[in-house]
């Protein structure tokens, strides 16, 4: 029985991170075309707060943008995980992807403001919040699909 749980387990997380990539993707677009709609560059948050964690120095401007780009794509990447454990604990379709949202979004106004790397939700303004807020909404959605497809049962 444990063996089938791990297996069941480990599945999931699998299908998540695939899921994660995926829904990377689609944030990654998102955000894309909305920073040159609003001709806004891209947040080096969260790659601030990863440099700030990890210890990380980035020589130049290139090793910055790779650097930010490994770390985005890692992160959500990661994330996905969490929703392949949210599928194995009973979750699935909407309720699923609300979860997800919230665990992801919420962690980011959490640890972002607590290191300094960016301002609280109540200090970044609304349309700011509402930005960022849509675009994690687009990756957790993108994410739920994704997972839903990789989730059904094959014939």
């Amino acid at each position: 029985m444990l063996v089938s749980t791990a297996s069941s387990l480990a599945s999931a997380i699998g299908r998540g991170l695939a899921a994660g990539a995926i829904g990377t993707a689609a944030m990654t677009v998102s955000s894309s075309i909305e920073a040159k709609l609003s001709d806004r560059g891209a947040s080096t948050a969260p790659a601030d707060a990863a440099k700030k964690v990890l210890q990380v120095e980035t020589p130049n401007d290139e090793a910055e943008a790779h650097f930010s780009n490994l770390v985005h794509w890692g992160y959500g990447t990661a994330w996905g995980a969490a929703h392949g454990v949210l599928g194995e604990l009973g979750l699935s379709g909407k309720n699923a992807t609300l979860a997800h949202l919230a665990l992801v979004w919420g962690s980011e106004q959490v640890v972002l403001p607590s290191l300094d790397v960016a301002p609280p939700v109540w200090e970044s303004g609304a349309k700011a919040t509402a930005t960022d807020l849509f675009h994690h909404l687009v990756y957790a959605t993108a994410t739920g699909l994704a997972y839903e497809m990789l989730d059904k049962p094959r014939n």
